[in-house]
């Protein structure tokens, strides 16, 4: 049986900040693999030093494979399970195959010194991700603990909250954090134009702003379009017939606006979404919406069918908005819906709603008529506008009856 890899959560502090175990897995193992700055913090131990990798996660495994029969430590920053490298290693190596010692996280550390609740505030890391994914997460009065890429961070994070009507907020950035150089600047985001210690953790006390629902349903305004847009009603009645759940995969084929998976995402942080779309004017529109309205994870491909190959991943819930018509594309989205999952198709011409009801002879689900009126201007007075209508089909592949809510009629749907 392969011996047992250790993991040592070391912080700022370093060597002095190890319990008695900690100490002991570090001192005695013989090959210590770390990041650079963290080798650094050890004492003159007689032990072989490594670097981690870089890019780590393509190489990680062979580093692993090639000093664990020798006695092998592995360093992480702070807690190894908290957005740590302890959480690769567990899926590379299965738990069992790791000895871990903790130690306080940065966000615990910041909690403590800020007074703050932590299980009260929202952690979002931007370790390799864009400053935008903050945009789902303002609320006015929220508190918001913000692992940082680097230094320039914090710079970023004022931005977005300038930009999303959040410029009152109050910033702090503690900066090596446990450690002797421990460091905190106060400051407000509209104003905020300084480079922190790379070293830092961003707490913003959102001010100023309202932000947006999570609720499906956005304003057609907080869209950039061409037109290719479902629009707000329809879009939170597309939504909710998805039912999105918490790290499920949707793919929205016909991506249009990219509002769909948008909406999809911003339901849940762990939603992921695929986006095909066809035209590349469009497909750059969908990125650029989604970094706005903070989902920049979003993945955009190019034309359905052809885009499904090599997507790595069967999806819990695909939308159809576009290209119903197109021999094969509803067969091809079934057979790649995963087993359990639900499909939705939206169709508003009369030949799409033509192989939607011809679709649901073949795999019967639940068909609606959707058409939503909205109140204009009519000379002095106010008038319904008619949007235009929507037939919609919604299935669930699975081998069971479900019931579709017509209990005074007794009616079931099933989709196979």
């Amino acid at each position: 049986m392969a011996r047992q890899v250790a993991v040592v959560g070391i912080g700022a502090d370093g060597w002095d900040g190890l319990g008695g175990a900690a100490r002991a897995a570090v001192s005695g193992a013989t090959v210590v693999l770390g990041a650079p700055r963290q080798l650094a913090l050890l004492p003159g131990l007689d032990v072989e030093r490594v670097e981690l990798p870089s890019p780590l996660l393509p190489a990680l495994g062979d580093v692993v494979a090639r000093h664990r029969d020798r006695g092998l430590c592995v360093l992480a920053s702070g807690d190894p399970m908290f957005y740590g490298i302890g959480v690769t290693l567990a899926r590379l190596l299965g738990a069992e195959s790791l000895v871990v010692h903790t130690h306080p996280s940065s966000v615990s550390l910041a909690a403590a010194r800020l007074g703050w609740a932590l299980q009260e505030a929202t952690v979002v890391s931007l370790v390799a991700r864009p400053a935008s994914r903050l945009v789902p997460e303002l609320a006015a009065g929220r508190r918001l603990l913000v692992l940082s890429e680097g230094a320039h961070t914090p710079v970023a994070v004022a931005q977005v909250l300038r930009d999303n009507g959040f410029g009152e907020s109050r910033l702090t950035v503690l900066a090596q954090l446990g450690g002797p150089d421990e460091a905190t600047t106060i400051g407000y985001a509209h104003d905020w134009d300084g480079v922190a210690d790379p070293l830092n953790v961003v707490a913003v006390e959102c001010r100023g702003g309202a932000g947006r629902s999570r609720v499906p349903g956005l304003p057609d305004d907080a869209f950039e379009t061409d037109g290719q847009l479902t629009k707000q009603e329809m879009r939170a009645l597309t939504v909710s017939a998805l039912a999105p759940r918490p790290g499920e995969l949707l793919w929205d084929v016909g991506g249009g606006t990219g509002s769909i998976g948008i909406e999809w995402m911003r339901a849940h942080p762990d939603c992921r979404a695929i986006a095909f779309e066809r035209d590349g004017e469009r497909a750059a529109r969908i990125a650029r919406n989604a970094a706005t309205l903070g989902v920049p994870g979003l993945v955009v491909r190019g034309a359905a069918p052809a885009g499904f190959a090599d997507t790595g991943e069967r999806p819990a819930a695909v939308f159809v908005g576009g290209g119903v018509t197109a021999p094969g594309m509803l067969e091809q989205c079934w057979s790649a819906l995963r087993p359990g999952g639900r499909m939705v198709v939206n169709a508003v011409t009369i030949e799409s709603e033509a192989a939607v009801i011809a679709w649901n002879a073949e795999h019967p689900g639940t068909l609606r008529k959707l058409q939503v009126y909205r109140g204009g201007g009519l000379g002095g007075f106010t008038a319904w506008r008619p949007q235009l209508p929507v037939t919609q089909w919604t299935g669930d592949k699975d081998t069971g009856d479900k019931d579709t809510g017509d209990k005074d009629t007794g009616e079931k749907e099933s989709a196979r």
